[in-house]
């Protein structure tokens, strides 16, 4: 245990990314888990449900990729949905070893349902936040996730 007299060799928590992100996801966050809750649908179906609507069909590598979720979560986690009914999965005709995802009726029906209070929400935070700075905060968000931290 360092003394509280000792200068830590770690940035303050205030200003420590890894933390500051968290603080930001939960911000935003709230206002979407609750609103998902009038649905019974947690944030990681909400997000799998997302991306089979943005892309269609799709191989679960990529959906696991653009969810951010690790591929068994992601195995998990469809396969719950398949019995939800808000996703099917299916064997790839030219590899069989791929799975492809595609969203159901019903899983598009849940998306429909909460299209005007998500996007309330974002409205929200563009109002509050402001629009230009929201925009550059993505863009520095996306920037940043092109960087290679593992290299020395």
């Amino acid at each position: 245990m360092a003394s509280s007299d000792a200068p830590s060799p770690l940035r303050r928590t205030r200003r420590s990314l890894p933390i500051a992100l968290l603080r930001a996801r939960e911000t935003v966050m709230g206002p979407i888990r609750e609103m998902l809750s009038q649905s019974d649908i947690n944030e990681q179906k909400w997000r799998v449900l997302r991306v089979l609507d943005e892309r269609g069909p799709s191989e679960l590598t990529l959906v696991a990729k653009e969810a951010c979720l690790l591929l068994p979560s992601l195995t998990r986690i469809i396969r719950a949905m398949e019995d939800e009914g808000l996703a099917t999965r299916a064997t790839d005709a030219g590899d069989r070893r791929k799975s492809i995802a595609t969203i159901t009726e019903a899983g598009r029906a849940l998306i429909v349902a909460h299209m005007a209070e998500s996007n309330a929400i974002f409205a929200r935070l563009e109002q509050d936040f402001g629009r230009e700075k929201l925009e550059q905060l993505l863009d520095l968000l996306d920037e940043l996730q092109t960087l290679d931290l593992y290299k020395p």
